[in-house]
């Protein structure tokens, strides 16, 4: 079993560096509520939006919100107290729980595996099956670039990637769309920003979207312990209910996704923000529609968390999941 030691080690070597610590501005009205996110990344938006658009405040949270710098860290600080909710794979919570942890997840905040596989214009690569053989640029391991693929491989395309033939070429971050670019690797896994950045500096383009591959998931959600929960439903509702609403009006108008990651992300040139946006709306499991989690989007969580070795054995819905905030903010305030 992974033990809590263990999982201080591992982050997620994701598509932007994490701004360890780094602190959003809150507002100076509401209950106060801190909340760690695991890295500061283009997918978590529903989480700058309900910032920027006032959206916590509106729902009576000061919301202090912080960057925790890996995959694993947002749950000991829930733990310890220093923080009321955390942003992370729900595989955290289920090791934490298994632990000895009591913690319930509580809002999807990315609703499918927001991943794409990047290659040449030219590149025959459409499917899940066509990586057979082929050699795929990743980041090193762990990390979900290597996790998601092996699992899409193994669950849709039906095959043993190592018996295929299917090469993972792991490299530091940043070195993915060189490798294809220059015939190293047929194909890469990236993430946003890395998948607009390797577009416009490299020429290459999204052949597979590993989220519609995969089907709607809970790839990350929103979770909190027991205990804050049952102290403070009102701050839980009202988190929920933000996140509702700013998931909302990003598919209303997904101008406000742009608009907010230009401010989240000053580093990021505006036109790679501009195409991720495209690439984020044009996935069906990217940005979800509203944060209710369903009991099949976290069994299939769940599969994807046991087959990329992030948890050892998965723990059921049930007793993972508290529902009933992020339906009543979708019944409120979000989309059905």
């Amino acid at each position: 079993m992974i033990n809590r030691r263990d999982l201080m080690k591992y982050s997620v070597l994701g598509a932007a560096a994490p701004l360890a610590l780094a602190r959003t501005p809150a507002f100076a009205a509401g209950t106060k509520f801190a909340v760690a996110e695991a890295l500061r990344l283009g997918m978590y938006n529903s989480l700058y939006v309900a910032a920027d658009k006032g959206l916590f405040a509106k729902h009576g949270l000061d919301v202090d919100l912080t960057t925790a710098g890996g995959i694993a860290l947002p749950v000991p600080i829930l733990l310890s107290g220093r923080g009321q909710i955390g942003v992370t794979s729900p595989g955290m919570s289920v090791n934490a729980v298994r632990e000895g942890g009591k913690i319930k997840n509580i809002a999807k905040i990315v609703g499918g595996v927001s991943m794409w596989g990047i290659a040449r214009a030219d590149s025959t690569i459409k499917t899940i099956d066509d990586l057979r053989g082929k050699t795929i640029a990743t980041l090193k391991f762990p990390s979900s670039t290597i996790q998601v693929p092996t699992f899409a491989i193994k669950t849709v395309g039906k095959f043993d990637p190592k018996e295929a033939g299917v090469t993972f070429m792991e490299l530091p971050p940043g070195a993915q769309a060189a490798a294809v670019k220059d015939g190293r690797a047929d194909i890469a896994t990236a993430f946003e920003w890395d998948v607009s950045i390797a577009a416009e500096q490299f020429g290459l383009v999204p052949v597979l979207s590993f989220g519609d591959v995969i089907g709607s998931l809970c790839f990350t959600t929103a979770m909190a312990t027991e205990e804050t929960i049952d102290s403070n439903p009102a701050a839980v509702q009202g988190f929920c209910n933000a996140i509702a609403e700013a998931q909302k009006l990003m598919h209303e108008n997904n101008a406000v996704f742009t608009e907010v990651a230009e401010k989240y992300f000053p580093k990021v040139t505006p036109s790679v923000v501009e195409n991720a946006t495209k690439n984020f709306f044009g996935s069906k499991t990217a940005i979800p529609r509203n944060p209710t989690i369903s009991e099949e989007e976290w069994d299939r969580a769940m599969q994807l968390e046991q087959g990329g070795g992030a948890v050892k054995s998965p723990l059921p819905y049930a007793q993972m999941v508290e529902n009933k905030f992020a339906a009543q903010a979708t019944k409120q305030f979000g989309l059905a």
